[in-house]
């Protein structure tokens, strides 16, 4: 059994690659998010990252990059390495963006880290599909208005929601999983939660073309 550790973003993607992982037989013995300092992510709210990691019974790591970036996420990944004795790493990447190397695959590959992607290239469809079937439940956090109405932040990727994004990916050629950062999902409910997470008076704000769902206040 191989010890490793999953970047975790919180979005369906990850959640999918975690139950891959330890399907596969890896031992996932902890959840990084990478961060620039003082961190505000619109899509992937840290407060609602750090109870997933609790629902999840894992260990959350925040980790901090700065400039340069490659050396940076280098020195991060040899430090997780030593700490946790890892073998490898896991993410939810399911194509290149931009057609850009795997920025991961490319940091690990003189750290002698196995890089593993089991959602890679797979049909979109299918994995819409089999997200579903695993019983995850997520909802869209975060869009880019130039691809997607304001309204579909906030709605559950249930059966109804994935035909209409579906539909519409195919007619307007976008992709249907957001990997060119068309949407980006927050995970609420999931194989290994404790409890499912409440998404409660959560509003949608919106930020140049971007529109999310931000925080209640106070």
């Amino acid at each position: 059994m191989s010890r490793v550790i999953l970047l975790w973003s919180g979005g369906k993607d990850a959640m999918l690659a975690l139950y891959h992982a330890r399907e596969a037989g890896h031992q996932v013995v902890a959840l990084a998010t990478f961060a620039p300092p003082a961190p505000r992510f619109l899509a992937h709210p840290l407060p609602l990252v750090h109870r997933q990691a609790a629902a999840l019974g894992l260990p959350h790591q925040l980790v901090t990059i700065e400039a340069p970036f490659e050396q940076s996420y280098e020195t991060a990944l040899s430090r997780l390495q030593q700490e946790w004795n890892l073998d490898g790493v896991v993410t939810g990447d399911i194509d290149s963006v931009g057609g850009a190397p795997n920025w991961i695959r490319e940091r690990c590959r003189t750290l002698g880290l196995t890089v593993h992607t089991p959602l890679w290239q797979q049909s979109r469809q299918a994995l819409l599909a089999e997200m579903l079937t695993r019983g995850i439940v997520a909802h869209l956090s975060c869009v880019d208005t130039r691809v997607l109405a304001p309204e579909w932040v906030g709605r559950t990727l249930d059966a109804a929601t994935l035909s209409d994004l579906q539909q519409l990916a195919e007619r307007e050629g976008f992709d249907a999983c957001g990997e060119q950062g068309e949407y980006h999902t927050m995970v609420t409910d999931g194989p290994g939660f404790a409890a499912p997470l409440r998404l409660d008076d959560w509003r949608v704000v919106r930020q140049d073309h971007l529109a999310y769902l931000a925080e209640p206040q106070g």
